[in-house]
């Protein structure tokens, strides 16, 4: 498994408000349009387009250098990752050598000008939907014709987690720091990445839902990858129901086979899962996370999957909390890289090793946390201040 409006503005520029100006001259003597004029008013003298273009030259002098350097930095990221993956599959140690050791430059030249001179705005690129949980339900009743069963108090679903967690081999201690990182502190089982019932008018950053935040992409691949064990999990609870209850498990169990089916209907990588995790029915298998019976077991995997990585990398220590959210974060082979390092290493080693370019400088806290000593420290410490709150108290009184 490998583990991240819109509006158009019609605006017009000088030229075009001139080029529908009448053709008459009864028209041309007429007063100037307030738009026109005042454009006419803030035309930029020829003293300031010169200064504008000086400046615009230095500029790009700057930013071109800097570019370079940046991109002969990242080549050399790229590069030194692909040296450490072939060294670990030969079997062959990883050094300090293998890592490049230097932060990454930043750019300290001047800021791009502002031109004086009117010009016209592109129209926005309108900003891609993301689905929320109304959407997912929505899909699965469209698509699966399924209603997950939800919990009747939060506590109800951190009971069934808990089961899950121990009975996969994950340690209350995980388990409780993990939520405690991803949800801050007191997230719900139904929580979803930038919503959040203390900020009205939220949006939603991402698909990402539940106490591990599980993507869309994550639903559908461990459907995909676990669904036999799914299965094996439902088909043990209804041997113990009747009547309604049992009628109703095995409906779930049949919706189940059929979203089985769908997530391995393509090869079993991250790209082609994502593809089908951006349909209706992708929607529809991310439902299953707020189910009762399956949404455990799916938050649980995730974490496990991790822990199972490592063990067949030989890795046989337990992780720690942090350690594991690393994993969960960065997807497990980079994550791995982290977890491996002696502590010697992790002092000196910059996190950006194990970031693209474009994700590193999205990623504050990486970039102020600039060692894997440091991210670490800080993961460790946001879980420590987070586990003291309601919700993570409450998750470990589950176990």
């Amino acid at each position: 498994m490998h583990h991240h409006a819109i509006r158009h503005l019609a605006q017009f520029s000088l030229l075009a408000l001139l080029a529908i100006a009448p053709r008459n001259v009864a028209a041309q003597n007429a007063p100037l349009p307030d738009a026109v004029a005042n454009a006419h008013a803030q035309a930029a003298s020829p003293a300031a387009i010169a200064d504008y273009k000086r400046k615009l030259a230095i500029y790009q002098e700057a930013r071109a250098a800097f570019e370079e350097e940046a991109g002969a930095y990242w080549n050399a990221i790229a590069e030194k990752r692909r040296t450490r993956n072939a060294r670990r599959r030969d079997r062959q140690p990883v050094t300090l050598e293998d890592y490049v050791l230097a932060q990454p430059p930043v750019y300290a030249g001047p800021k791009r000008p502002v031109n004086p001179e009117p010009v016209e705005k592109e129209p926005e690129r309108p900003r891609k939907y993301i689905p929320v949980v109304a959407d997912f339900l929505k899909a699965a009743a469209q698509e699966f014709q399924f209603v997950p069963q939800r919990p009747t108090t939060e506590f109800e679903f951190k009971r069934a987690y808990a089961r899950a967690a121990r009975a996969a081999g994950l340690t209350r201690e995980q388990a409780v720091r993990v939520y405690a990182f991803e949800t801050g502190g007191n997230g719900q089982h139904d929580m979803q990445s930038g919503l959040s019932a203390s900020r009205p008018g939220a949006r939603a950053i991402s698909t990402a839902i539940g106490y591990n935040q599980l993507l869309t992409t994550n639903s559908v691949e461990l459907v995909a990858e676990q669904g036999h064990q799914l299965l094996k999990a439902l088909h043990d609870k209804v041997a113990s129901l009747s009547g309604a209850a049992r009628k109703a498990m095995e409906h779930k169990i049949a919706v189940l086979k059929r979203m089985v089916a769908f997530a391995r209907s393509v090869p079993d990588t991250w790209s082609d899962h994502a593809r089908l995790a951006d349909t209706p029915q992708g929607w529809a298998v991310h439902a299953l996370v707020l189910d009762i019976d399956v949404g455990p077991l799916l938050q649980t995997h995730k974490l496990l999957t991790s822990v199972i990585f490592a063990r067949q990398k030989g890795y046989d220590r337990p992780l720690t909390a942090a350690e594991l959210e690393m994993m969960n974060l960065t997807g497990d082979g980079t994550g791995f890289d982290m977890v491996t390092m002696p502590q010697a290493l992790r002092e000196r080693v910059p996190t950006s090793n194990f970031f693209q370019r474009n994700g590193y400088e999205r990623n504050p806290v990486a970039i102020r946390h600039d060692t894997v000593a440091k991210l670490l420290a800080v993961t460790d410490a946001r879980m420590d201040s987070n586990s003291a709150l309601p919700g993570a108290k409450e998750l470990a009184a589950a176990f």
